[in-house]
């Protein structure tokens, strides 16, 4: 799922999240496929938070693209989730405090 999702945001990045980059980090689906939690780093636009709305107000095409990616794979698609992952920026913190 992880793999899909970082082809459907690397193909529609102008239309999904303001031509921003954005790398699917984590995926976490229930046992029952209820639902998805998809972590996202995102980098490269003018404004990453607005980037990140975008994606957010997009999720039911992003939803509806994945259901036809994975229709013979799995039998129910998960509702997704959004989070933006910041481990990469507190990790960079964190490198610059020690330094």
């Amino acid at each position: 799922m992880k793999r899909e999702l970082s082809m459907i945001f690397q193909q529609n990045a102008a239309g999904y999240c303001k031509g921003a980059m954005v790398t699917v980090t984590i995926v976490r689906v229930t046992k029952d496929l209820s639902m998805a939690k998809v972590y996202l780093s995102i980098f490269g636009g003018k404004d990453n938070q607005e980037s990140f709305k975008e994606v957010v107000k997009h999720s039911g095409q992003i939803r509806a693209e994945l259901a036809k990616i994975v229709k013979n794979q799995l039998r129910k698609t998960p509702e997704l989730q959004f989070y933006v992952d910041d481990s990469l920026d507190y990790a960079m913190k964190i490198d610059e405090l020690l330094r």
